[in-house]
């Protein structure tokens, strides 16, 4: 049979893009390993994919030259469609802070007792996606992050349509994405929901702090720093920022949890092992067979950046390629973490590795903010759904999408 290159060298170059997204996502590890191996700097007309553990850690580290430049149409003034500005390092620099790490442990129990409240209410059968993934982040969204009274179908929906918008409906998915306008549409009418119901969340809790109440959420936190005046962050920044805290929980954890579980189930071995670690209560050691599970299913494949002013990747290496200003670059970090320069034995599956390598939560100035949180959830949830006796999985449903959408469980 041809090659991964040789296929995509007999194809015209207007369908090579279609060709390599399809095993990008349907073949992953041959294709990815092909190209490390050949050609580790795939130039395509709509975009060129690095594939080399060296040279993804550039693209997500060199800022200056590889921008978000394409969240700017899908968030606004947000920091995090910004690189390297006053307004960014500030808001992250505000936003790190008041997601207190020391909270960290008490987030995992919070996590661990809402899964099994989930799992025990559902009464032997669930749609894992709708039940348990997206629903333990909606709560902790609701109890812990302070979206006071809110109803838990309407985040989800306003969380979905922002994700799907930003990270899935960039203009070179429009091959993939069947009606891209109307989710530009659905994105922009959750936007200004959500913004409405935060204004008024926001006007209430200032009510009640300058009534001499208020908590410790993080809505608190923010309305007594942006009320102190200590900073350039006023309460429009306070907006902002609790709006981001759901769209940065609940798809991302949902998306990571399924492809963690679906991956640890998939091999009776595996899956055992898995069990045996979740049982056994040391969560360092349960948590490396999650983190290596995503190492071969990752939520996202690869991080987009755009080239800034041209530029040289591998230099003077056997694969030294120009990318030419405004080149949309595909950082492959799923091929990254298969890459042996960063992985021995990387297609071993190894629960006890270090993943200090590891690309699950970004890499660079835009490194995930809930890193910390995100790195208790998701295990967590994973671990709840493990300890569930006799437990029978369906395929996960994706419904024609890039993320997953159903996901059929019983139990006895």
């Amino acid at each position: 049979m041809p090659s991964y290159l040789d296929r995509l060298e007999q194809t015209a170059p207007e369908g090579r893009w279609s060709l390599a997204r399809q095993w990008l996502f349907e073949e992953p590890l041959p294709f990815f390993s092909e190209l490390r191996r050949h050609r580790p700097v795939l130039v395509l007309p709509e975009v060129t994919l690095v594939t080399r553990f060296s040279d993804c850690s550039e693209v997500l580290r060199r800022h200056d030259l590889f921008s978000v430049a394409l969240y700017r149409s899908k968030q606004g003034d947000y920091w995090m469609a910004q690189d390297d500005t006053a307004e960014h390092w500030r808001d992250k620099s505000v936003m790190r802070a008041i997601l207190d790490r020391e909270d960290i442990p008490q987030i995992r129990a919070f996590v661990a007792g809402k899964a099994k409240s989930l799992i025990t209410q559902a009464g032997g059968s669930m749609n894992a996606v709708t039940g348990l993934t997206r629903a333990v982040p909606i709560c902790l969204v609701q109890e812990q992050f302070g979206y006071a009274d809110s109803d838990a179908d309407l985040l989800v929906e306003w969380s979905y349509w922002n994700q799907l918008d930003a990270l899935w409906n960039q203009p070179f998915d429009a091959i993939a994405v069947q009606d891209p306008a109307n989710i530009i549409a659905k994105r922009e009418e959750a936007g200004a929901a959500l913004k409405g119901y935060l204004i008024e969340l926001v006007q209430r809790r200032a009510k009640e702090l300058q009534d001499g109440g208020g908590g410790n959420d993080p809505v608190f936190r923010l309305l007594r720093l942006a009320f102190s005046g200590a900073l350039k962050f006023d309460v429009t920044r306070v907006v902002l920022n609790v709006g981001h805290l759901l769209i940065g929980a609940v798809e991302t954890t949902s998306h990571a949890a399924v492809n963690a579980l679906d991956y640890l189930l998939a091999d009776a071995d595996r899956a055992a092992a898995a069990r045996t670690a979740a049982r056994n209560g040391d969560t360092a050691v349960f948590d490396g067979y999650v983190f290596e599970a995503l190492r071969f299913r990752p939520a996202f494949p690869y991080f987009f950046r755009v080239c800034e002013q041209e530029t040289v990747l591998a230099r003077n290496s056997d694969h030294e390629t120009v990318v030419p200003s405004g080149t949309t670059v595909l950082a492959v970090t799923h091929s990254a973490m298969q890459d042996l320069a960063a992985y021995p034995a990387p297609e071993t599956f190894d629960p006890a590795r270090s993943h200090s390598n590891a690309f699950h939560f970004g890499s660079g100035l835009h490194e995930c903010l809930g890193r910390a949180i995100g790195a208790v959830m998701i295990p967590e949830i994973v671990r709840q759904g493990l300890l569930i006796e006799n437990l029978q999985t369906g395929p996960v449903d994706r419904k024609g999408g890039p993320v997953p959408e159903a996901w059929s469980w019983s139990w006895t």
